[in-house]
């Protein structure tokens, strides 16, 4: 089965402005509430102003697509104590050094205040940074803490499947996007009439794998780029469908994305890791949404090779007391209805995930200028 392509709107081309304009012909109707599910979209929708620009009926909602915000904690204070406890160099993406961890006062609570208190970590922007900087440091060894989605973890994939450095290992922290919105789909708690999914998932994995969300569930869903013209288009696509007699799935980002998806990237990502059953800070462990490295690849793992000895903490894989991000990831809540927000949460003092990564939802509503309360959709 190919996605389908609203035959009304594969005429309809323009600007923002005009589709801006097409959504205001439609026809009201009653509260339509839309999950975006990726935190580039949320950034781009937030930052565009186009919930004040969209009919008052519409209602946005960020979902779960910040890697950073559902990270385990306990993989972050792995990787705390790999770089504290151990003669090796941490390289992680920049988004990761704020996020805070359960730990008592007298310890870092950060992989910045690890950094700060003597370990050795480094920030890098990709795969490629980690690879080179096992290169430059023949005699140091260098633990990538990979922490991602599909668009991370193909690129992950592909370092390792070309060479990679005998000093060089990984603590994989990677999650699939789909299984999370199918557990908020599956827990009948979804709270949202359509679903627009990330465009950059669905170049590498292909369209068809959200083609679940109208054929299970019968909500309509598009997939959407990251700008205003394609999430509009997006928001468009998935009104019209909920005046048709059935959902679908309609590709509003046809230029990269197709069906079948990056079939290279996605045998690589085949070649080298397991799906296992994996957590998700703050929501649990959703069944077959982690990547692992599989038996050939084991090698890598830098836990294998630098144990850590359990040590016991309170709150240990939880959110910080007082903070909602849980809550804000599965589309239950506006960021500014935390209970933190903007009062002890901001970006300069983060309390919770979601306000610190640029994917954060909440650090995207801060930023925009967003300061209101709104009511909780619990």
């Amino acid at each position: 089965m190919n996605i389908t392509r609203q035959t009304e709107t594969k005429a309809l081309r323009g600007t923002a402005q005009d589709w801006l304009q097409r959504l205001h012909a439609l026809p009201p109707r009653g509260r339509f509430r839309i999950m975006n599910v990726c935190g580039g979209h949320e950034r781009s929708i937030t930052h565009n102003g186009l919930r004040a620009a969209l009919p008052d009926y519409i209602e946005l909602i960020p979902g779960p697509g910040c890697p950073v915000c559902i990270c385990p904690e306990e993989d972050i204070y792995a990787a705390m104590q790999l770089a504290l406890r151990h003669p090796i160099t941490l390289a992680c993406f920049g988004d990761l050094l704020r996020v805070p961890v359960n730990a008592p006062k007298h310890e870092p609570r950060s992989l910045e205040q690890a950094r700060a208190a003597g370990a050795d970590i480094r920030a890098i922007a990709s795969p490629l940074e980690a690879r080179a900087l096992a290169l430059r440091h023949p005699g140091r060894h260098i633990v990538f803490f990979a922490a991602g989605f599909e668009t991370t973890m193909a690129p992950v994939a592909a370092m390792i499947a070309e060479d990679t450095p005998d000093n060089l290992s990984l603590l994989i922290s990677g999650r699939l996007t789909w299984p999370a919105v199918a557990l908020l789909l599956d827990s009948g708690r979804a709270g949202f009439d359509a679903l627009v999914a990330p465009g950059h998932v669905a170049t590498i994995m292909g369209g068809e794998e959200w083609r679940f969300v109208p054929e299970r569930h019968g909500l309509p869903a598009a997939i959407a780029g990251f700008s205003a013209e394609s999430l509009l288009a997006a928001f468009y696509a998935t009104l019209q469908q909920a005046a048709a007699p059935t959902a679908r799935l309609d590709n509003c980002y046809p230029e990269l994305v197709s069906a079948a998806g990056n079939l290279h990237a996605q045998r690589l990502l085949q070649q080298i890791f397991d799906i296992s059953d994996a957590n998700w800070r703050g929501i649990g462990v959703i069944p077959r949404s982690g990547f692992t490295l599989n038996k050939n690849y084991q090698h890598l793992d830098a836990l294998r090779l630098f144990p850590l000895d359990e040590q016991t903490r309170r709150r240990a894989g939880e959110m910080p007391p007082g903070c909602d991000c849980a809550e804000v990831v599965l589309g239950r809540i506006y960021p500014d209805a935390c209970r933190l927000y903007g009062n002890l949460c901001t970006p300069e003092n983060p309390v919770g995930p979601c306000m610190v990564s640029d994917e954060g939802a909440c650090r995207i509503w801060w930023r925009g200028g967003i300061r209101g309360a709104h009511a909780s959709r619990a």
